[in-house]
């Protein structure tokens, strides 16, 4: 079985369709294991035999539609991957606290990330948000380097 985290675009907490629970009985319902949500705002590890990560976003994101009644762009890393991204230490030398702020743009159809250091005091992140998401569409979503890290650790203890 291979580990995955599903990143989920827009999830809402305060929608009572978005909570962990339902998140977690949606993914075990398409056979998915040892499903495991980290933090409330659409991080998901699991496992699976399928090594078709587009195949598995696809069902994801429509069975979210069936069951919960609502859209949300999933994108898929496997372990390995996180592991490579944070093995490069994309963030070598600055400080993980304010003014830093450490985040990491994935995107759905490319193997890719961003990984960015926006500068509170000269901006909130929301103009960030606005001008990546005009530059590449939504069929990204955005993590902070902490919340990168906690994944990488809860897919360490399902290998």
């Amino acid at each position: 079985m291979t580990t995955y985290v599903a990143l989920l675009r827009g999830i809402m907490p305060t929608n009572p369709n978005m909570r962990n629970e339902k998140l977690k009985a949606v993914f075990e319902s398409l056979g998915l294991k040892n499903v495991t949500p980290i933090i409330s705002s659409g991080n998901l590890v699991f496992q699976a035999t399928t090594k078709s990560i587009p195949s598995l976003e696809t069902k994801i994101e429509k069975v979210f539609i069936e069951q919960l009644g609502f859209r949300s762009t999933t994108i898929i890393r496997s372990k390995e991957e996180l592991e490579k991204l944070v093995k490069k230490n994309p963030f070598k030398g600055i400080r993980d606290e304010k003014p830093n702020y450490l985040v990491v743009t994935f995107f759905k159809d490319k193997r890719e990330e961003i990984c960015t250091n926006i500068n509170l005091e000269k901006d909130t992140g929301s103009d960030f948000m606005r001008m990546i998401e005009k530059t590449h569409g939504k069929d990204i979503t955005t993590r902070t380097w902490k919340t990168v890290n906690r994944i990488l650790t809860k897919m360490e203890t399902l290998a």
